[in-house]
């Protein structure tokens, strides 16, 4: 029988890649012969800012939600927790390449090599509060970036 350590990171990664199925879109249509009863995406105020353009990538707020949380938790200085939360995202973005890379390959490079100095940081040997706490800012700050444009 599975630990529940084993199964909450598996529930993990399920949401994960649901929530990368639902910011990238999905290539299903919703209705293929029976009525859906899942209500339509919406536009959520507090995801889009006025003003601010969406970013070429589409919506990235799925990826930067996880990067959020493993933001708070490398503040709290639980670094062993945050490198098991940031895999979420490895594994979200990793399995949303495909659709994101063609829309934009520069910014796809951009945010991945800042994810990858992110995953880098907790990875370390021996992780440092102060340099996890600056990649993931670094990474925050480059979501942003890219949603500005």
């Amino acid at each position: 029988m599975p630990n529940q350590h084993a199964i909450a990171r598996l529930v993990a990664a399920v949401s994960a890649v649901a929530l990368v199925a639902l910011a990238t879109g999905c290539s299903k249509p919703a209705d293929q012969g029976r009525a859906s009863t899942a209500p339509a995406p919406t536009t959520n105020a507090s995801t889009v800012s006025p003003g601010k353009a969406a970013s070429k990538l589409g919506d990235l707020t799925a990826f930067r939600s996880i990067a959020t949380d493993v933001s708070t938790i490398v503040d709290k200085g639980d670094l062993p927790a945050a490198k098991t939360r940031i895999k979420d995202l490895e594994v979200a973005w990793d399995s949303a390449e495909a659709g994101l890379k063609p829309r934009a390959a520069d910014d796809w490079h951009l945010l991945d090599k800042a994810i990858d100095k992110a995953l880098s940081a907790l990875r370390a040997d021996a992780p440092s509060q102060a340099d996890c706490k600056a990649a993931m800012g670094t990474l925050l700050k480059t979501f942003d970036t890219l949603d500005g444009q």
